[in-house]
C-alpha cells in the first residue's frame, strides 16, 4: 500500500516555529482527515504549528486539497498517506509512514468513522462488523501500536458523538451510537493505562455537525428538526469543533484525562 507525501521535504521537521505556535515541533496524525471534521482538525493543528499526517482511504483528491491548503500557509507541514484504518494492517502502515515522513506522533486523533442509518429490523452482520471495525477495533489496535512509540506528554483524542448521552435516539442510529458508546469506554480504560506514562486519552462528543456524513440519508425536514434541538436552532460547521481538539492536544490540557467533552451547543434530546 503506497503512501504519498505532499509536498516532498528533505528534512523531517519544518523549521522551528515561533513561541506563539502552541504545537510547534509536534507531529499530529489524524485518521480520516481528508474532509469535513477531520480536515478541519488537521488544518487547526497545523495552524498551531504541528506537522500533520492527512489520512484518507478513498478520497484522494480531497486529501491532496487539504494538504495543499495547509502547505500554502504558515504553520506545520502536511503529508498525505492512504491507509484503511478499519484494518490492523492499515493502522500499522499509517503509523509506519508517519514515522518515516516526520517521526513518531505526539498527537493521535481517531476521527475516521462509519455512520450507518439502519434500524434493528434491517441491520445486517456486515454492517455491524463495519461499524465495529472502523469505529472501535481499528482505533484500539492502532493505539496499541502507537503507544510503543509515543512519549510522555503525548495526546490521544477520539471523536465520539452526543448520541451516546441522548435520552432519545433515532432507531436508525443504532450501530453508530453503540460503537461510539464503546469508544467512550475505551477512553476511560485507556486513560488509566496510558495515563500512568503521561499520555492523556480523551474524546470529544459533537452533536450534529454540517458534514456530508451527517446529511447522508436525511431529508431536509429531518435536518431542520435536528437543528431545532439546539438552543441556537442551527447545525454548526466543523471549524466550531476542531478548536476543542487543538486544546486537548496542547500542553495546557495535560491534567485532562479520561474525559468525553460535549461539543454540542447545548443539544438536548
Amino acid at each position: 500500500m503506497p503512501g504519498i507525501a505532499a509536498p516532498p521535504c528533505p528534512a523531517l521537521h519544518h523549521p522551528a516555529q515561533t513561541t506563539s505556535a502552541p504545537l510547534a515541533g509536534k507531529v499530529a496524525l489524524v485518521t480520516g482527515s481528508s474532509r469535513s471534521i477531520g480536515a478541519s482538525i488537521v488544518r487547526r493543528l497545523a495552524a498551531d504549528g504541528a506537522d500533520v499526517i492527512v489520512n484518507y482511504h478513498r478520497a484522494a483528491a480531497a486529501a491532496e486539497r487539504t494538504a495543499h491548503g495547509i502547505n500554502e500557509r504558515a504553520g506545520g507541514r502536511a503529508y498525505v498517506v492512504r491507509a484503511d484504518v478499519s484494518t490492523l494492517k492499515g493502522g500499522r502502515f499509517l503509523l509506519d509512514e508517519c514515522v518515516r515522513l516526520v517521526g513518531p506522533p505526539d498527537i493521535l486523533v481517531l476521527n475516521a468513522s462509519v455512520m450507518g442509518h439502519t434500524p434493528l429490523a434491517e441491520t445486517a452482520e456486515g454492517e455491524f462488523d463495519e461499524h465495529v471495525d472502523t469505529n472501535v477495533k481499528g482505533p484500539l489496535f492502532m493505539i496499541q501500536a502507537a503507544a510503543k512509540i509515543m512519549d510522555a506528554g503525548s495526546r490521544i483524542v477520539f471523536v465520539s458523538t452526543a448520541l451516546t448521552r441522548a435520552s432519545s435516539i433515532l432507531p436508525i442510529s443504532l450501530l453508530y451510537a453503540m460503537s461510539k458508546g464503546a469508544v467512550e469506554q475505551l477512553v476511560r480504560v485507556l486513560s488509566q493505562d496510558l495515563g500512568a506514562r503521561g499520555i492523556t486519552v480523551n474524546a470529544i462528543a459533537p452533536g450534529a455537525v454540517d458534514t456530508p456524513l451527517f446529511r447522508a440519508g436525511k431529508s431536509p425536514h429531518m435536518v431542520k428538526w435536528i437543528a431545532s434541538l439546539n438552543p441556537q436552532k442551527r447545525v454548526p460547521v466543523p471549524d466550531e469543533v476542531s478548536p476543542i481538539v487543538a486544546f486537548l492536544a496542547s500542553d495546557e490540557a495535560g491534567w485532562i484525562n479520561g474525559q468525553t467533552i460535549g461539543v454540542n451547543g447545548g443539544f438536548v434530546v
